[in-house]
């Protein structure tokens, strides 16, 4: 079938850097784009994996949500603990600085893509080391701040100055949820890469869920392409306000 052999021809993300630092707006799909790759990098690297949810303003999605699974592939989870843990204030572990500074492996941060979560980037900004990080935005042409290149541009340059770091890349995460068709998919690639140009920062992958990639041949995606899995629930979809509800 063409799902198999189409996996199989798709190029993956290849991220070398130390600190990966994947910031997007509500509704962009970065929770999950953050916690697949930590799961990618954790089957395809040696390296020891490491994610921080940093997101400290949305409790709809955080990365927080799938610490039992992560945990069980070895991801190391810096999270609230205890009572903290569904915490909706704001919550910057000191553990997050100084794994910025010098984890020995690779670090995700999760980040929301609003004033915020700028401002969280800032007071962080002296840990990063120049050259040891990306910084790459999740655009999904479905949500108002990435719906178009203006908006993307007027969005790159407000949080720049806002966390005083600088992006290196984009994510093509275009969705509507369990609306998602291939078209959503490609057209988000589209409007992706002519930001890309007008930015001049790469492309660097598209995530797209296992089903909608199944209908893709690879030649219609020449970008690498990170596969999603289902990790974060809705919250009337959890079973119990626990963190093991979503193991």
């Amino acid at each position: 079938m063409l799902m198999t052999d189409a996996k199989r021809q798709f190029e993956v993300p290849s991220l070398s850097k130390r600190v990966l630092t994947i910031v997007g707006g509500y509704g962009s799909g970065k929770s999950e784009v953050s916690v697949n790759l930590a799961r990618f990098l954790a089957e395809t690297t040696n390296k020891p994996i490491a994610i921080a949810d940093l997101d400290i303003v949305n409790p709809y999605f955080r990365s927080r949500e799938a610490t039992t699974r992560l945990e069980k592939l070895g991801i190391e989870a810096i999270v609230p603990r205890g009572g903290q843990f569904y915490a909706d204030l704001p919550i910057i572990l000191p553990e997050i600085k100084s794994a910025i500074e010098g984890y020995e492996g690779t670090l995700i941060l999760d980040v929301g893509g609003d004033d915020a979560g700028a401002r969280v980037l800032s007071s962080l900004a002296d840990a990063f080391i120049p050259g040891e990080y990306e910084m790459l935005l999740v655009v999904n042409v479905n949500r108002p701040f990435t719906k178009d290149i203006p908006s993307s541009r007027q969005l790159i340059s407000r949080i720049e100055d806002s966390s005083r770091l600088t992006f290196t890349g984009l994510i093509s995460n275009s969705h509507m949820m369990e609306h998602t068709t291939t078209d959503t998919i490609l057209q988000g690639v589209q409007v992706a890469e002519e930001l890309s140009r007008a930015t001049n920062l790469p492309l660097v992958f598209v995530s797209v869920t296992q089903d909608i990639l199944e209908k893709i041949h690879p030649e219609q995606l020449q970008t690498p392409v990170l596969s999603l899995d289902r990790y974060l629930l809705k919250p009337w979809e959890r079973k119990t306000n626990s963190n093991s509800s979503t193991g």
